[in-house]
Formats: C-alpha cells, structure tokens, sequence
C-alpha cells in the first residue's frame, strides 16, 4: 500500500518538475470582421501557458468593459492551459480595444486589429 502511494507522490512531483514555466500565446479577435458601428463580440484567446496563475482584461480605450465572460480554465497535454474571454462590443472609429494578459509578474497588452 504504502509503496503504491509512494510511487503516485513520486510521479506527480516528477511531471510537475518537468511543467516548467511558459508564457501565454494570445489572439485578439472579433467574431465577425470588424465593421464600425456594427455589433460584433471581440475575443480573447489565451493558450499554452504554464502555471495557471493569470488574468485577462478587455479594455476600450483602457478601461476595462463591463460584462465580460471567460470560460473555465482548460487543460491540454503537456501541462498546458488555455482560456478565452470576450465581450459584445459595437466598434466605433478612434477607439482602442485591447486585451490585457497579466501571466504570473509579467503584463502584456495585445490591441485588436479591426478588419476595415
């Protein structure tokens, strides 16, 4: 009994070793192509990042816009995670849309590329 639990102790410590630290790989993007002043969700997709400490914001001209939803945290193979945030937005010219990704210390800001 004992050896059997310490075999399970030993392999979980061994693969969480081997997960080592990955930044996230994000896409910003909009459901439909961009139109101004059409309703259009934009879309934050946050992948392959290790460990699963982060947050993601969706900001208009760098105020975080209200109504966000994210999905629940996702597992792949490798000891990877992925996430997705997005929101309905109506585009409007001269206006920024951004997704901000804090992955554990590190902040980084992605703008969303309208299609116009």
């Amino acid at each position: 009994m004992w050896l059997k639990l310490a075999v399970v102790a030993f392999v979980f410590l061994n693969a969480s070793c081997l997960a080592k630290e990955t930044p996230p790989k994000v896409q910003v993007y909009s459901r439909y192509p961009g139109e101004y002043g059409k309703d259009n969700v934009l879309i934050c997709y946050v992948s392959g990042f290790h460990p699963p400490d982060i947050t993601i914001e969706l900001l208009k001209n760098g105020q975080e816009i209200p109504g966000a939803t994210q999905t629940d945290l996702a597992f792949e193979q490798g000891w990877f995670f992925h996430l997705t945030k997005y929101v309905n937005f109506k585009p409007q010219s001269g206006e920024v849309y951004t997704c901000k990704v804090r992955h554990l210390k590190e902040t980084k800001v992605y703008t969303w590329e309208p299609d116009m």
